[in-house]
């Protein structure tokens, strides 16, 4: 992977890319090894900052991304938030004139496989980074890139999404949320539900509804909207895991700026579909997920341990050959998933997020979410079906509330009927 510096300098050299001593070049041992000398400064570079700066509670820490909220509540990670922004490390590959990091897809690499090593946590997370800001970069105007994106990067504002609605889940075409135009402002009433986070949210991203007599498709606007206005009433709902990650979001006489119009009038439908691919992404693994290992880089299995744990070793091996066998099985699985996404985002044109094909990520990476859950509860036993009490520690209370909390990963996102219908129509190219 080349340097930015050398990236610069094959893009600003158009006419030197088809001349046989250039491309001799980058196919040269040279080349290689300045590249590779390149990433390893980078990489010894990056070691030595991350270990000044990343405080020890940031690390090796375990916690459900329903309670991120808490772990990113304070001081700790507040310094460890500021240090990382300060380098556009909180989103390395965007655009250092957005306040990103600049970094080549390698440099990228690099960073992701270092933090793993110390394991940090990562310094900000959330909609912002991993939805609405791609968008942004691929589809915003100049002045919504350079007045939203700096504030993502600095962890300063939160996102949610306005999406679904009562009767527009998985067929969301359906919604009904409407916008107004009235002078510089869009006139918002209606209600969404399942907006995860938006207690704790500054902004949200939304569909709504700006032509009724347009074809269910074509009547969506996507906009931008402030959620500390009047108008914008948020009520939690709880989950059978025992948290409140989702809401029911109400709107009455909310304002979105015609500013924060994203595309066109009416046109909003290919927006938000485009947004549920970088969603799907992350879901899926072709993003954060589908990160390279060092060489002779050994990911521990959890699996294995576990049932070492709660069902014993008989020659170093787990004593169950049955289990042995469905633990092997689902190992595998989850390897080339893993193998197949960097593969993907390797081949991907420009580093883009690949479109419908997100699709199949998205359902094959949830089961194995949910099947990886379930598997961890059942090795334990009686043990990964606790709730609370002084019978269970925390990885076992731990274990009980992602079994239930993986079952939403099939649904949030697109369901998988909905991903299938994708993959058949989309992908394969299937009739109706």
């Amino acid at each position: 992977m080349a340097s930015p510096k050398e990236s610069t300098a094959i893009s600003n050299s158009n006419s030197d890319l088809h001349s046989a001593s250039f491309v001799a070049y980058l196919r040269s041992n040279d080349f290689r090894e300045q590249t590779m000398s390149d990433i390893d400064t980078f990489r010894a570079e990056t070691r030595a900052w991350l270990e000044e700066n990343c405080p020890a509670s940031m690390r090796n820490r375990s916690f459900h991304w329903e309670d991120a909220h808490q772990i990113y509540d304070t001081d700790d990670a507040r310094q460890w938030l500021k240090a990382m922004a300060a380098r556009g490390w909180t989103a390395p590959t965007w655009p250092a004139k957005y306040s990103g990091g600049g970094l080549a897809p390698a440099q990228a690499q690099v960073l992701s496989q270092e933090m793993s090593r110390i394991k940090a946590v990562a310094p900000t997370s959330g909609m912002g980074l991993a939805m609405i800001g791609p968008t942004l970069l691929e589809l915003g105007t100049e002045e919504q890139k350079q007045r939203h994106l700096p504030k993502i990067v600095s962890g300063e504002v939160s996102w949610c999404q306005g999406y679904s609605e009562p009767g527009a889940g998985s067929d969301l075409a359906s919604l009904q949320t409407k916008a107004v135009i009235d002078g510089d402002n869009f006139v918002i009433n209606g209600q969404k539900v399942w907006t995860s986070g938006a207690q704790y949210a500054d902004w949200m991203f939304a569909l709504v509804r700006t032509n009724s007599d347009a074809s269910k498709h074509e009547g969506i606007s996507f906009v931008l909207l402030d959620m500390h206005q009047p108008g914008v009433t948020i009520k939690p709902i709880s989950l059978i895991s025992g948290s409140s990650p989702f809401c029911e979001t109400f709107f009455d006489n909310a304002i979105a700026k015609r500013e924060d119009l994203v595309g066109e009038l009416h046109k909003g439908w290919s927006v938000g579909k485009r947004l549920l691919q970088f969603e799907r992404s992350g879901i899926g693994g072709l993003s954060g997920g589908a990160k390279k290992r060092k060489p002779g880089e050994i990911k521990r299995n959890d699996y294995a341990d576990i049932a070492s744990q709660y069902i014993g070793k008989v020659d170093g091996k787990v004593a169950d050959s049955a289990v042995r066998t469905e633990i092997l099985n689902h190992s595998m699985l989850e390897r080339a998933f893993q193998l197949t996404a960097q593969r993907v985002m390797q081949e991907a044109s420009n580093g883009k997020t690949p479109g419908e094909t997100t699709s199949i990520f998205k359902l094959v990476g949830s089961n194995l979410a949910r099947n990886g859950a379930e598997l961890k509860a059942k090795l334990m036993g009686t043990q990964g079906i606790g709730w609370q009490g002084e019978g269970f520690d925390n990885k076992e209370l731990e274990a009980t509330k992602n079994w239930l909390s993986s079952r939403a990963v099939t649904i949030y996102g697109g369901t998988n009927e909905v991903q299938m219908n994708i993959i058949s129509k989309r992908v394969l190219g299937l009739p109706d």
